[in-house]
């Protein structure tokens, strides 16, 4: 199913959402695998901790909130996909990220996390029938969304983080 299969547009998410191509939900995830496996490791390691303005996160840090999400997201996901009505729960990224070790870690570490979460993301979304991915759940923001919007957003979301960091933090690189 495509991005353009979505029944009902999650406010906010949508802005995520909108970065991801419409393609099949598994192509638009294998897309964003590919984009992990091909990240410029060698540049960003030469940023290592830098933030380009204070209180930004580093680029380790955008990869552990990376990871995070979509741990976080495919809990809701699979509730959902498996008839759970229940609310959930929102999640406070802001405490997440100030609590790990994210900064200790390597960028290839970071990476090689991410991409075994990812694979495990397109797993699970190959088990999904049609209407596991239209089931609508119950968002902790009052809204409802599906597993295939949801799917759409966490490919969107590294998109939107990975454009954070090519445009704010590669030209670092420059200033050098």
């Amino acid at each position: 199913m495509k991005k353009s299969d979505i029944k009902q547009m999650p406010p906010y998410f949508d802005r995520y959402i909108n970065l991801a191509k419409d393609v099949p939900l598994l192509e638009s995830l294998e897309i964003s695998l590919y984009e992990l496996e091909q990240a410029p490791i060698e540049k960003w390691k030469t940023l290592g901790n830098k933030v380009y303005a204070e209180g930004k996160w580093t680029i380790k840090d955008i990869l552990q909130h990376t990871i995070d999400t979509e741990r976080v997201f495919v809990y809701r996901i699979t509730a959902i996909a498996r008839g759970d009505k229940q609310t959930m729960i929102a999640f406070d990224e802001e405490a997440y990220a100030q609590n790990t070790t994210a900064n200790t870690r390597t960028i290839e570490d970071l990476l090689a996390e991410l991409i075994l979460v990812r694979k495990s993301t397109i797993a699970l979304f190959k088990s999904f029938n049609e209407q596991m991915l239209h089931q609508l759940g119950n968002g902790f923001n009052g809204i409802q969304y599906s597993p295939l919007a949801l799917g759409f957003m966490l490919a969107g979301h590294q998109r939107w983080h990975f454009n954070v960091i090519e445009q704010k933090y590669l030209p670092l690189l420059a200033a050098n």
